[in-house]
């Protein structure tokens, strides 16, 4: 008998997936656990095996369409089965839906109808609104990103009921007639743009930092650090590092030196949970790190990094790196930072406002360590100065405390010896 197999809800509270590749054609013979398809999540690309053995039937979602979970992806039957049950699965995804009858909407303060079952996706604000304008938010049509109702939604919808609707009037019934439409002349700049659909990790991109833009109440923090120690330092330890087989950068220091911060702010690991009104304090330390690819940008994510010596943080920055490069990330790996780190070593310019990778409430941007000259003891010397971006949630951390976070931050790396008393 045929087995329809749905997309599963493989993240955390998924639930759409793009379609990037598939491994099987229909009429394909295929084994349990032999890939089938590759999916794109808000978190990385994953690869979904066969759940048995048998035939492709039928394959639903087109590689750069968006699947929904619980979706029917793929029919898998026996060998000469017919396809009844693909066709009935066909029919089934592409009739449309039946239009539904809205029931009429009551004026606010009246008894309402049942309203249909589910908690509300919507911020404190936007409840409160609702709430003082006699708003039941199951009523109201969301357009905020993943189904969340906007106050804009609450008034529009508040607007609708004390709007009586007017039928439109008929146009006149032209006397002339009316001439046929002209095409339209090919204009200057035809053939000298080219549109480009926005799929795969880029749609992601775009989404994510969406969301985080209109939810977080970012603020932008900026400080110079003196990294002339920490470069000598890092020179003197180079060698050592290179003979374990390791590439020591300048990031495991900063790792190192935001995880004292980390401890010192615990309000800065940290996430907001808006329906619960919940700040939800990280006792375990995540860090992201932004890695550019050629399909943009990801951050894999080292796990207990607190937990970690330097040099085995050099080593995970590296394989991680790689991996994210050549696509071989695995979920696990994408999933579950507190805190993200963002740098373009030497092209990292000398400021920035890096958008929070949210629900994190805070991020440092990295830029390029460069001689300059500066004033120390009242003389101007050369120093390597290095500029440091750092980007909080304002909803949770308040000015002063993402100042104090950044100064031990720049403490720390500007007197490295200190790293390695706290280890």
């Amino acid at each position: 008998m045929a087995f329809e197999f749905r997309l599963p809800d493989i993240g955390e509270g998924m639930v759409e997936a793009e379609v990037v590749k598939w491994y099987v054609q229909e009429g394909d013979t295929i084994e349990e656990d032999q890939p089938m398809v590759e999916l794109m999540t808000d978190k990385a690309n994953v690869v979904i095996p066969s759940p048995r053995k048998g035939v492709v039937l039928k394959r639903f979602g087109r590689e750069g369409e968006v699947v929904k979970v619980g979706s029917v992806l793929v029919v898998i039957g026996e060998p000469g089965e017919a396809l009844e049950t693909a066709a009935r699965v066909e029919a089934a995804v592409s009739a449309p839906a039946a239009p539904a009858t809205p029931a009429p909407a009551p004026a606010p303060g009246v008894g309402e109808a049942p309203p249909p079952p589910g908690r509300v996706l919507a911020t404190p604000a936007t409840r409160r609104l609702a709430r003082e304008l006699g708003v039941d938010l199951r009523q109201v049509p969301p357009t905020g990103p993943h189904g969340r109702v906007t106050k804009e939604d609450v008034i529009r919808f508040v607007e609708a009921q004390r709007v009586p609707t007017v039928p439109p009037t008929p146009a006149p019934t032209p006397t002339v007639p009316v001439e046929a439409p002209v095409a339209p002349e090919v204009g200057p700049l035809a053939g000298l743009e080219e549109r480009v659909p926005l799929r795969g990790l880029r749609r992601v991109i775009a989404r994510r930092m969406t969301q985080s833009k209109h939810t977080a109440a970012h603020f932008t923090y900026v400080e110079e650090v003196d990294m002339t120690e920490l470069v000598r330092l890092r020179e003197q330890m180079r060698p050592v590092a290179e003979a374990q087989g390791v590439r020591l950068t300048y990031l495991p220091f900063i790792i190192k030196a935001v995880l004292i911060g980390l401890k010192r702010f615990p309000i800065i690991n940290a996430s907001l949970d808006d329906e619960k009104e919940e700040i939800v304090l990280k006792k375990y330390y995540h860090i992201g790190i932004a890695v550019q690819t050629d399909q943009g940008l990801t951050v894999p994510v080292i796990h207990d990094a607190d937990k970690r010596s330097l040099l085995d943080l050099a080593r995970e920055v590296e394989r991680l790196a790689t991996a994210a490069r050549e696509g071989r990330l695995a979920l696990h790996e994408v999933r579950g930072s507190t805190f993200t780190i963002t740098s373009l070593g030497k092209l990292g310019g000398l400021l920035a406002t890096p958008i929070i990778n949210y629900p994190e409430v805070a991020i440092l941007g990295v830029h390029k360590i460069e001689p300059r000259p500066v004033v120390r003891d009242g003389e101007i010397v050369i120093r390597h100065m290095m500029n440091v971006s750092l980007s909080f949630d304002h909803r949770v951390v308040d000015g002063a405390v993402g100042a104090e976070f950044t100064q031990v931050v720049r403490e720390h790396l500007e007197n490295p010896h200190l790293l390695f008393l706290q280890m």
